[in-house]
């Protein structure tokens, strides 16, 4: 039987129109892509962007599920089942 994130009840939030990493953006750096926590809306740098804003975001707030908001990717993912949990409906 595959694992299943159990997470996805958390969603409050699913979409952004922030195209920006506003901790880069606070110390002057540049990120790779951007990703969104889908509890509070926080946008980060993804994990191969030199600062990895979003999970440090997780690690500091607990916030399970964060989406890429890069154009044309709709995948969810989950950073305590560290899975990806499924796609944003389009």
């Amino acid at each position: 039987m595959s694992k299943k994130c159990k997470h996805l009840d958390q969603i409050k939030i699913t979409t952004t129109d922030q195209h920006v990493c506003e901790d880069c953006v606070k110390i002057g750096d540049t990120w790779v892509h951007l990703r969104m926590c889908m509890l509070c809306g926080h946008v980060g740098c993804c994990d191969s962007s030199k600062n990895k804003h979003a999970t440090k975001h997780f690690h500091q707030s607990s916030h399970p599920v964060m989406r890429s908001v890069e154009p044309g990717e709709e995948w969810i993912w989950c950073y305590v089942d560290e899975m990806i949990a499924g796609a944003v409906a389009a």
